[in-house]
């Protein structure tokens, strides 16, 4: 394969996925996270990123609640615990919850919903649904993981006399486990995002913090919609 050959390979992959609507969201996040670490909540340059990128964001999240409320009635998968079925169908309805609420938010502030006091209190409420989410998504990434840590456990007893790592089913459920630890990460900083949003702890979760968190957890997003071949390559 020719040079100009694998760069029009890597350039359709690039192409691929900023078409994605989720994927420029993630990228607009970064740079509102990275904007808000910059500006440390002082006026200027930096804070007009930060107050314009999060506007822009919720025109993409527009009707996006429909994807969680699906699957808050959806089935959920054969053999799992009812805690885990719990905590999952409670954090699509929080999520969608936050979702459908956020649109409020943006209405306010475009001027088109003209209670002022009552767009901040929907919109405190909808970043504690938020929380309450990511909250979820913890214990629920901490209950997968420590499911498939015991089938692995297991699999290695039977596979004692082989090399695991030529075993397909093994490395399927490691890849698994390893996509699984990184939304544990991934929610967790969440948490601490949501909290500076909030100002719950305003003195150690300042606006440095939250920002230098929020990048943290939009890089991981963006890493998490990369095609599989990128993913792949990525050291």
């Amino acid at each position: 394969m020719s040079s100009l050959d694998v760069a029009r390979t890597e350039l359709a992959l690039v192409v691929l996925y900023l078409n994605k609507a989720e994927a420029r969201d993630k990228i607009c996040r970064a740079i509102q996270y990275g904007s808000k670490f910059l500006s440390n909540g002082e006026s200027g340059t930096a804070q007009n990123v930060d107050k314009t990128t999060s506007l822009a964001r919720k025109v993409f999240r527009l009707f996006k609640f429909v994807n969680d409320l699906h699957a808050l009635i959806s089935p959920t998968a054969p053999g799992t615990p009812l805690p885990l079925i719990l905590l999952g169908k409670s954090k699509n309805a929080l999520l969608s919850t936050f979702l459908f609420l956020d649109q409020i938010v943006w209405l306010g502030r475009t001027g088109i919903y003209k209670n002022k006091e009552r767009t901040e209190l929907i919109g405190r409420i909808s970043l504690f649904c938020w929380m309450g989410s990511s909250i979820c998504t913890t214990l629920v990434e901490i209950g997968e993981i420590g499911r498939l840590s015991a089938s692995m456990k297991k699999l290695e007893k039977e596979l004692k006399n082989t090399n695991k790592y030529k075993n397909e089913q093994y490395r399927s459920k490691l890849q698994k486990s390893n996509e699984r630890s990184l939304a544990l990460v991934k929610s967790a900083i969440d948490i601490v995002v949501a909290a500076g949003l909030l100002q719950l702890a305003p003195k150690k979760v300042t606006p440095r913090v939250t920002g230098a968190f929020g990048f943290a957890s939009s890089v991981i997003s963006c890493y998490q919609l990369l095609p599989s071949r990128q993913k792949a390559k990525a050291p």
